[in-house]
């Protein structure tokens, strides 16, 4: 038991609980959770695209790169 606590189930070990719930954890956490909602506000500088339009254009992307690739054999192979 640490010195200076409270005792384990009394109405101050519990608030002290909410106290450090309601902070939000280690003070390294907190400034990692900010700096990565910075990428993710109206805030941010860059090209507001949704998820689903990087989803489709990388699905887009990858499927050219596929006909690309097949196109290629059916080439080389009949010369």
């Amino acid at each position: 038991m640490v010195a200076g606590a409270p005792p384990r189930g009394s109405a101050a070990a519990a608030a002290s609980l909410r106290r450090r719930r309601a902070s939000g954890g280690s003070g390294a956490a907190g400034a990692g959770a900010t700096s990565m909602l910075q990428f993710y506000t109206d805030d941010a500088p860059g090209l507001k695209i949704s998820p689903n339009t990087v989803l489709a254009m990388s699905i887009g992307f990858i499927a050219a790169v596929a006909i690309l690739h097949g196109f290629g054999k059916l080439y080389f192979a009949s010369h």
